[in-house]
């Protein structure tokens, strides 16, 4: 994963994951200093609801999701998938029958766990179709991440208990 990571290869990394790539989610292209850019094309067998046509809320949150997993291990040259401790979608309006995209910040990383908002759109960044918040456990030997413990909490130093 971090051969991807370091080459630039962060489709590879959604390839990896079957339900990625049936939903066909891509990254694409931009500036190496910008956040990552998330695709999800329409297809019809997305949708949800016929009547108006909407995306299903699903494909959404699944598109949100997938971008904060991978916009953190990117930033944080995680070596294996960091672990999801919770995420909240607000959706904001209907997503019609079209492409949409997602972006990340990552709004705070402590020593073992990031905050992530995404932001999703369809024709106009700045109307968003839903957000989310995430937060996600770093997994060991990432990058700044904790070297020793693994994914349990350090042990406590002899003699001290809460």
């Amino acid at each position: 994963m971090l051969d991807a990571i370091r080459s630039g290869r962060h489709q590879a990394l959604l390839d990896a994951i079957p339900y990625v790539r049936h939903l066909g989610i891509r990254v694409l292209d931009g500036p190496a200093d910008a956040p990552l850019r998330f695709f999800l094309p329409f297809r019809p067998e997305l949708v949800g609801n016929s009547m108006l046509p909407a995306l299903h809320g699903g494909a959404v949150g699944a598109l949100l999701e997938t971008a904060a997993l991978v916009q953190v291990i990117v930033a944080e040259q995680q070596p294996r998938l960091p672990k999801l401790i919770d995420f909240s979608v607000d959706y904001l309006r209907s997503a019609r029958a079209r492409d949409c995209h997602a972006v990340c910040d990552v709004a705070r990383r402590g020593s073992r766990i990031v905050a992530v908002t995404v932001r999703c759109w369809q024709e106009d960044p700045a109307r968003p179709i839903a957000t989310a918040r995430a937060h996600l456990l770093l997994v060991a030997n990432g990058a700044g991440a904790p070297e020793s413990g693994g994914d349990r909490a350090p042990a406590m130093p002899e003699g001290e208990h809460p």
